[in-house]
């Protein structure tokens, strides 16, 4: 049984409660990405809170809090099959506890191991990449300007620089834009929340913002050794997928 779900890491988990009480699963897709099968039986698996909740706390207790953060981490990845994965995770988690962490040569285990490491990794690149701009309303001059940073990041991470940002501006109130998933970290009075957000045409860039942007290309210019350029270094370190909302890349 292939087992469909709404895309949610709740709907995931209620797929995870279907394998052990309705039928095993062969995998979990979610419904948007998965065509239909003639080999085999799909179900579609409706989310449900209450049984969401069992499946989180039965992680949390049978195997331990760090492979519940472990599991959701991974499922923000933008890995093909990850459900699958992760669910093969739970599976021998319910079985070996809080020990699965050391068992590092077990195929099921480094699987998901590295999806992890594929999305802390680009949390930790993104920290740095991050350029944020000065913006106000497009329409109109009311409205107090507030700073905007545009990202496409391969995986679902904004929530996750909430923590770094939020503890650096503390005083100010920022939008980090996911352009790819039409999604928003907003922060303001030190609270933050994540919403839908697409409608970035609503906000422009100061004039005084323009003219930073301006001087600061010609600054990463100015400095720049030429003798010593690497391109190949600088794509390592900063790929070019990325360079559309990077400033000093953008032309």
């Amino acid at each position: 049984m292939e087992y469909l779900y709404d895309g949610s890491f709740e709907g995931f988990l209620c797929c995870v409660h279907a394998h052990y009480h309705r039928e095993k699963a062969e995998g979990i897709f979610p419904e948007a990405r998965r065509q239909g099968d003639l080999l085999r039986a799909q179900g579609v698996v409706e989310t449900d809170g209450e049984k969401a909740a069992r499946v989180y706390a039965a992680i949390e207790e049978k195997i331990s809090k760090s492979d519940l953060k472990r599991i959701y981490t991974a499922f923000c990845s933008s890995v093909p099959d990850k459900e699958t994965a992760l669910l093969r995770y739970i599976r021998l988690g319910f079985k070996e506890g809080p020990k699965i962490r050391l068992l590092h040569g077990d195929p099921v285990v480094f699987a998901v191991q590295r999806i992890e490491q594929n999305v802390v990794k680009e949390v930790h690149r993104m920290c740095g990449l991050l350029r944020f701009s000065e913006v106000k309303p497009a329409l109109g001059s009311a409205g107090r300007a507030i700073l905007r940073a545009p990202m496409a990041p391969d995986h679902d991470i904004v929530e996750f620089l909430a923590p770094h940002f939020c503890d650096r501006f503390k005083r100010e109130a920022f939008i980090i834009h996911d352009e790819r998933r039409g999604k928003a970290l907003v922060s303001a009075a030190g609270e933050w929340y994540i919403t839908d957000f697409r409608d970035a045409d609503a906000l422009a860039e100061t004039g005084e913002e323009l003219q930073y942007r301006k001087l600061w290309r010609e600054y990463f210019d100015a400095v720049a050794i030429r003798e010593r350029s690497n391109p190949a270094c600088q794509r390592r370190f900063m790929p070019a997928r990325y360079w559309k909302n990077i400033t000093e890349m953008s032309r």
